[in-house]
């Protein structure tokens, strides 16, 4: 799988673009702040409908457009496809497959994989669970597409269950220290009863329990089952990374009850029918504390991966080496998998990467990504892309503010 065009129009700093493209390696070079990862960027949302950089989509609207829209000519085993997708912050955006319109722009996603790797990824190992349960889940995305709308569907469930629980918390709390707190009850509605309001509000989040209880086990069993299939990929190129024996591993750090809890940092995948009833069961356990906090406790968006390098956790414990090695190794790994999967390869994408590794480390990712059917950098100087890299052929693209051109 190779792009062969890339079209944008209005998209971040450019208000025109055209590149054209070839299998094996392309760099995009230029000083920073021209827009080299712009680029990639707009590939990357080809792909996955989202940006690695922000979580909405009005930044990538140049200023002063109203929409901005990015084509990509997709080549799979000789056959061509074209995606079309037009940006419109604040609504719902547009896209096309071979020029016919989609009901769902969803429907565009598994045309074009790409793995990038950016500076922003050092978050995998050092930041907030958020950032590794998203780097599951956009592997699960791009390896099944159809866990997009499962994705989005236990999204919607935990937005209403969480505010339904903030919405009836007041019926949770005892009446004595609600107007000990507050010189009021519980709000009612005229004619209702406290026992009436109550009931009414169990009964709503029963529903909520069970439709969150089914989606969250099958999110669950998918992440579980790709974990399982991504670990050996994931040690083998941190050692070809680092040119080190440690093992690299992750673990599933899940918020269900034990003994599941425990089953599953074993390396267990249990039925997607068994963690449904865990789900349930865990819901269960700690429903007094979600009524006094008014927000739900369990299920996939409170998990965590635990990575680690030989015993330790690598988060607090891995030095800077370390941790970009490891980061960039989940990646490949990612890379790794989806090559097994799809019989193809995705596009890999190295955004200002190699600046941020020493030499051994560059020419060892160097060497790892040679077989690639396409490789996009991105680098600031020349000095930045190992020299081999580009033995084999390969291109050059100058670019600078508003302009990229070949060299």
């Amino acid at each position: 799988m190779h792009l062969s065009h890339l079209s944008l129009t209005d998209f971040r700093s450019y208000p025109a673009a055209d590149l054209t493209l070839a299998p094996g390696v392309t760099v995009l070079l230029g000083r920073n702040g021209q827009g080299k990862t712009n680029v990639v960027e707009a590939a990357g949302y080809v792909a996955t409908l989202g940006s690695h950089r922000v979580a909405q989509d009005a930044p990538l609207v140049r200023a002063g457009a109203d929409s901005a829209i990015v084509r990509a000519t997709v080549v799979r085993d000789g056959h061509e496809s074209l995606v079309e997708i037009e940006i419109v912050p604040g609504r719902a955006n547009k896209a096309r497959l071979n020029r016919s319109p989609l009901t769902r722009q969803r429907e565009v996603l598994g045309t074009l994989r790409t793995v990038l790797f950016a500076p922003e990824d050092l978050a995998l190992v050092k930041g907030d669970p958020a950032e590794r349960r998203r780097f599951l889940d956009d592997l699960l995305v791009a390896r099944q597409p159809r866990w997009a709308a499962v994705r989005a569907d236990h999204d919607r469930v935990l937005r209403q269950r969480n505010a339904l629980l903030r919405s009836a918390a007041h019926l949770w709390r005892d009446p004595s220290r609600s107007r000990a707190r507050r010189g009021a009850g519980p709000r009612l509605a005229p004619g209702e009863s406290l026992e009436q309001a109550r009931d009414g509000a169990l009964a709503t989040l029963a529903v909520f329990d069970e439709h969150l209880a089914q989606i969250a086990g099958a999110l669950l069993y998918a992440r579980l089952r790709l974990l399982r299939d991504l670990r050996p990929y994931l040690q083998d190129a941190y050692r070809a990374i680092s040119d080190s024996e440690t093992l690299a591993d992750a673990t599933y750090r899940s918020s269900l009850a034990e003994p599941v809890a425990a089953a599953l940092a074993d390396g267990e995948v249990p039925t997607q029918e068994e963690l449904v009833e865990a789900v349930r069961t865990s819901i269960e356990a700690v429903r007094a504390q979600e009524q006094e906090r008014g927000v739900s406790l369990v299920g996939p968006h409170r998990d965590d991966l635990l990575l680690t390098l030989g015993e330790l956790p690598a988060k607090g414990y891995a030095s800077h080496g370390e941790s970009w090695s490891l980061a960039l190794a989940l990646r490949l790994a990612g890379f790794q998998l989806l090559r097994h999967d799809l019989g193809t390869d995705p596009v890999l994408v190295l955004d200002d990467v190699f600046a941020e590794l020493d030499s051994g480390r560059r020419v060892r990712l160097a060497g790892l990504v040679a077989d690639c059917e396409q490789v996009l950098v991105t680098a600031a100087v020349a000095e930045d892309v190992p020299a081999g890299l580009l033995e084999d052929g390969g291109q050059i693209l100058d670019v600078t503010l508003g302009s990229v051109v070949p060299r």
